[in-house]
Formats: structure tokens, C-alpha cells, sequence
């Protein structure tokens, strides 16, 4: 079974982001990562689980720019895990933007 901070490493390595306007194919490389990766503590249709839900109730009031120092840096003391070593700023920056829009 792969591991998927291993995952997120390779698409990563594989095509890194170098600005804000990310390639079609890396954001749906990314969009996949959010239901996988994310899905696996947040549950897959964001609702909870080991993690918070990721819901429109739950991201209300957030911003992208909070959203993007969360899913960086983490937040201590709980299981959400800082991703700074394995998604570069533009990455996690188009997730969090991500996550507002899908959460419309």
C-alpha cells in the first residue's frame, strides 16, 4: 500500500508548481490529492473523520490565505499534519482555493 505523504512527494517531484497558474492536468493531479490523501483523515466526502470536516459549514469564514498557512504549517497539537516539506506555497494555495470553491 503506498503511503501517501510518498504520494504527494512524487506528483510533486514529478511536476512542481512554479507559479499560481498551475497546468490542467497538476490541478486534477491535486483535485485527486484533496478526495485520497486529504479524504483519508477528513474523511472522502470531507465530512469528518480522524479530521475536521471540510464542509461549507466548517470553511465558512476561512480564507484562502488561512487555509494555505493551515495546510502548510498544520496545526499543532492535533493530526493535522504541516505539508510545507511535500507541496510547494502555489500548491497549497490553489487547494485551499480549491476546497472555498467546491465548498460553495
Amino acid at each position: 500500500m503506498a503511503r501517501p505523504g510518498l504520494l504527494i512527494a512524487l506528483l510533486f517531484w514529478l511536476n512542481p508548481a512554479q507559479a499560481a497558474d498551475l497546468p490542467d492536468a497538476h490541478q486534477a493531479q491535486l483535485a485527486h490529492l484533496v478526495t485520497q490523501d486529504c479524504g483519508s483523515c477528513h474523511g472522502l466526502k470531507l465530512t469528518g473523520g480522524l479530521g475536521t470536516p471540510i464542509t461549507p459549514e466548517a470553511l465558512e469564514g476561512h480564507t484562502v490565505e488561512g487555509l494555505t498557512t493551515i495546510i502548510l504549517d498544520g496545526i499543532p497539537g492535533t493530526a493535522m499534519p504541516p505539508w510545507r516539506p511535500l507541496l510547494s506555497e502555489a500548491e497549497a494555495e490553489w487547494i485551499a482555493a480549491y476546497l472555498l470553491e467546491v465548498s460553495e
